[in-house]
């Protein structure tokens, strides 16, 4: 009977890790920052059906990086799980902050259980009220939450792009200033991003219940010059 190599628990949670990472890292970044208004969401993705920032709930936004056909299925998950609360209980006890924590458990069960982790980040985001304040929760592969009150910075080059936009954030400015020094960072000293090289999203009060109001290129041109 042939015995089986032996690895070390400590060896296969870095190995998981270091192979989830190098597929995050591969993939576009994107970043989140609250402004005067609510909350905004930038990436660079040239798609225009391949989404990585859709809308869950009336005041709730999700976002991810890494292998879209894994979270996509996480976002239609999420949809699910807030219509069934929504519709069980009231509209108003779905939050973020629950909806985070469903996630970070999955994550972190399937790191921790299954042989291949998920190469995903995601970012569950909700507007604010006046009893509230803005709310970005950032959630890593192995299922880590981040409560983030400024922005979030999510796949590619992570540091180097937060300390971009850390050098340039202010507080309560607007949208065009939000969006102007998140593409900046996104691009880097060497590119220029325009409208129809990026995916942009906001979460601001607007007309009914729902907040999620997805920006087109021309909008995005606008706001960048």
């Amino acid at each position: 009977m042939t015995m089986p190599y032996y690895v070390a628990p400590e060896q296969v949670m870095k190995d998981r890790a270091e192979y989830a990472q190098k597929g995050i890292a591969r993939g576009r970044s994107l970043i989140a920052s609250t402004y005067v208004e609510g909350i905004v969401i930038v990436a660079e993705n040239p798609s225009r059906s391949l989404h990585k920032i859709s809308e869950i709930y009336d005041r709730i936004a999700f976002a991810g990086v890494g292998k879209y056909n894994e979270f996509d299925q996480l976002r239609v998950s999420g949809v699910r799980h807030a219509d069934t609360k929504g519709y069980a209980y009231s509209r108003e006890d779905v939050d973020a902050r629950s909806l985070a924590n469903l996630y970070a458990q999955y994550l972190g069960q399937v790191f921790t259980h299954e042989m291949k982790p998920l190469e995903v980040e995601i970012l569950v985001a909700e507007l604010g009220t006046e009893l509230r304040p803005n709310q970005l929760y950032h959630i890593a592969y192995e299922g880590t939450i981040t409560d983030e009150d400024r922005y979030a910075v999510l796949g590619g080059e992570t540091e180097t792009i937060a300390q971009q936009v850390e050098s340039g954030w202010e507080e309560n400015w607007s949208l065009s200033a939000a969006l102007q020094t998140t593409v900046g960072a996104l691009a880097g000293a060497e590119r220029t991003l325009v409208g129809k090289d990026l995916e942009a999203a906001v979460l601001t009060e607007g007309s009914g219940r729902r907040s999620f109001h997805r920006l087109m290129d021309d909008e995005l041109d606008a706001l960048l010059t």
